[in-house]
C-alpha cells in the first residue's frame, strides 16, 4: 500500500534510537525513502555504547513500509556531512524533509548544577553536539531541499517555546542548548520560508526512549511498573508519537502555517487526530504546567 509520503525523500539525522529513530520509522510507515545517520553502527559504537544501530533503525523503517538507508555520520564533521547530502542528491535528486534530531549528550550534563562547578569541557561539547551539528547539517542539506517548493525542516529540542522561555532547564548549557534550537527554527523559518519552504521546533513529551526505560529498570511492555518511584511518568509517550507528528507535517499541503512556530507532539495530535500506539494522545507539556510544575499528584486524566 503506498502512503501519503510516497515518492517523498528524508533525512533524519540522529536517528539511531529515541525520537530520530521513532520519526524514521513512522515517515516510513507513510511511504517515505528515509536516509537515517548516526555514530553507532553495527561494527562501532560510539561513545554512549549503546547496543541500538542505525542499521537497526533502516531495517524498522523498510519493516514499516517504507525504505530505511542507513549512513554513518558524525555531524560535527561538514565533510562526512557534505558527503552524506552528495549521496542524497547522487541517489534521489530530491530532499523533501530534513530532520535535525541531532544530541547525544544525555552523559554530558549535571542536573542543577551551576556553571561555575559544571564541568567546562562536558558542557561545551554539549553545546557542539546540540546546535553546531544542527547549523552544520541545515548549511549542506538546504539547498538540495530548496530545489523543489514545499521542503520542511524540524528542528528537535526538548520544551517549548513558552514553557522554556518560563523554566529554568537542568543547567546553563543544557537550557542554552535546549532554547538555541527553538530560535534557530525560528531564523530558519525567516531564510527559507520566502522560498517556499517551511521550518518548525517540535519536542516531544516525556518519551520512553531506550535510555529512558532503562534508567528506569522497565522496558515497553511494563513501563507502568515505574509509576510507584515515579508518578508522573504516567504522561510519557513511545518515540513513535512525536514520529507521526513529523509524518503528519510532512503530509500536510498547508503545513506553511506552522512556519516558525513551536510545536509539541501532544499539539499536533489535536490538530490532526493522531494517536500514540496505545491509543492515547497524551499531553505533556500542558499536564507539566498544570500538574507536575503545580505540586499535584500524579493524574493524567483530561491529559491523554
Amino acid at each position: 500500500m503506498s502512503g501519503p509520503l510516497e515518492g517523498k525523500v528524508a533525512l533524519v539525522a540522529g536517528a539511531t534510537r529515541g525520537a530520530g529513530r521513532g520519526i524514521a520509522v513512522e515517515l516510513g510507515a507513510a511511504g517515505a525513502t528515509v536516509y537515517v545517520t548516526g555514530r553507532t553502527t553495527r561494527a562501532r559504537r560510539s561513545e554512549y555504547d549503546r547496543p541500538e544501530t542505525i542499521e537497526d533503525t533502516a531495517d524498522l523503517v523498510t519493516e514499516a513500509g517504507g525504505r530505511g538507508i542507513a549512513v554513518p555520520t558524525d555531524h560535527l564533521d561538514p565533510v562526512r556531512v557534505r558527503d552524506l547530502v552528495d549521496r542524497v542528491a547522487r541517489e534521489q535528486d530530491r530532499l523533501d524533509v530534513l530532520v535535525n534530531d541531532i544530541w547525544g549528550a544525555e552523559r554530558l550534563f549535571e542536573w542543577d548544577t551551576p556553571v561555575w562547578e559544571h564541568d567546562l569541557d562536558n558542557g561545551l561539547r554539549l553545546l557542539r553536539l546540540a546546535v553546531e551539528t544542527h547549523a552544520v547539517t541545515s548549511h549542506h542539506a538546504l539547498p538540495l531541499l530548496l530545489r523543489r517548493p514545499g521542503g520542511l525542516v524540524v528542528e528537535m529540542t526538548d520544551g517549548t517555546a513558552e514553557y522554556n522561555r518560563d523554566t529554568y532547564r537542568v543547567n546553563l548549557f543544557y537550557d542554552l542548548a535546549k532554547t538555541s534550537v527553538l530560535r534557530m527554527a525560528f531564523a530558519l523559518a525567516h531564510e527559507i520560508g520566502p522560498r517556499e519552504a517551511t521550518a518548525v521546533a517540535l519536542t516531544p513529551g516525556w518519551m520512553r526512549s531506550e535510555l529512558m526505560l532503562d534508567q528506569f529498570g522497565v522496558g515497553e511492555d511494563n513501563w507502568r511498573d515505574a509509576l510507584g518511584r515515579v508518578p508522573h511518568f504516567a504522561i510519557s509517550e513511545t518515540p513513535r508519537f512525536v514520529g507521526r507528528a513529523v509524518a503528519a507535517l510532512a503530509a500536510d499541503p498547508g503545513v506553511a502555517r506552522f512556519n516558525g512556530q513551536s510545536l509539541s507532539s501532544g499539539g499536533l495530535a489535536r490538530e490532526y487526530g493522531f494517536t500514540d500506539l496505545d491509543g492515547s494522545r497524551p499531553d505533556a507539556w500542558r499536564y507539566l504546567v498544570e500538574v507536575q510544575d503545580a505540586g499535584k499528584p500524579a493524574d493524567t486524566t483530561g491529559y491523554r
